[in-house]
Order: structure tokens, then C-alpha cells, then sequence
């Protein structure tokens, strides 16, 4: 995952590293869940050995709102910064939480990482990327100013 991506989670832990505020679209009542990337490796990899050719769903059914989440980042990265609340693209979805019934029943998967131990994993991956990683012109810019 990459700092400036224009995701919500390296959004959000990027501006809490710049000591920005953290941009909230809508009023962060749409929910998104969060998958480590070992468990979705894991998933993917049972997918690719199993015998099974239709799609599956692998990533965490657990829920949280943008703004709890916003709120997770700030308790997180000990921060002052707030949230800011700035118009609902069109196109954002309201919910995001994926149906892991085939995965359990046909790989015998499903995610081990909880949200809170990935985010400390990740806020420590990205708090020790270079400064000017953190502060490279890219995606974030543009993407906040919508």
C-alpha cells in the first residue's frame, strides 16, 4: 500500500504524520472494512491450490464507520489533528464489507489480524518511511482538494 494512494487508510495515517487534518467525505457514516495483507495473501493463496474456479470473496467482514475510523487513526498516531468534513464524492459507496461465506466453507479461511493490531503494524510501516516519501507531491494533494 502505498502513503499517497488516495485510500482511506494511508490517507488518513499520511495526514496524521504531516500533522494535517484528517479529511472525512460525506459525513463518515459510510462503512469500509480492513484486511491485513497477510490474511488476504492467505486467502489468495488457498484460493490459487484449491480446486475451485469462481470468484471468492477475501477480506474482513468487520465494519466501522469512515468517522470511528478517522477516530481509531487519531487515538493511534497521538495526534491533535481533527476531523474535517468536506462533500461526499458521487461515486463513494456507502458500504463496503465483503460476504467471506465461500471463503470459510471453501478454503477454511478467514481474517486472523485484527483492525487494531494491522493499523499499529502499518502506522509503524509508514512512520518509518523517509520524510520525503511522506511529503512526495502525489495523489493526496489532488484528492483532498475535490
Amino acid at each position: 500500500m502505498r502513503l499517497n494512494d488516495g485510500r482511506v487508510l494511508p490517507a488518513f495515517i499520511g495526514q496524521a504524520l504531516r500533522g494535517e487534518d484528517l479529511t472525512v467525505f460525506g459525513d463518515g457514516s459510510q462503512t469500509r472494512s480492513f484486511c491485513y495483507v497477510d490474511d488476504l495473501v492467505e486467502g489468495i493463496y488457498r484460493l490459487l491450490l484449491s480446486d475451485y474456479a469462481y470468484p471468492v470473496n477475501i477480506g474482513n467482514p468487520s465494519e466501522i464507520t469512515i468517522k470511528e475510523f478517522g477516530e481509531e487513526i487519531i487515538k493511534l498516531t497521538g495526534t491533535t489533528q481533527q476531523l474535517i468534513f468536506k462533500d461526499l464524492p458521487t461515486d463513494d459507496p456507502k458500504q463496503r464489507q465483503p460476504d467471506i461465506t465461500k471463503a470459510k466453507a471453501i478454503l477454511g479461511w478467514e481474517p486472523k489480524v485484527a483492525r487494531a493490531e494491522g493499523l499499529r503494524v502499518t502506522y509503524e510501516y509508514f512512520k518509518s518511511l523517509p520524510q520525503e516519501e511522506l511529503y512526495r507531491a502525489a495523489y493526496h494533494r489532488e484528492f483532498i482538494k475535490q
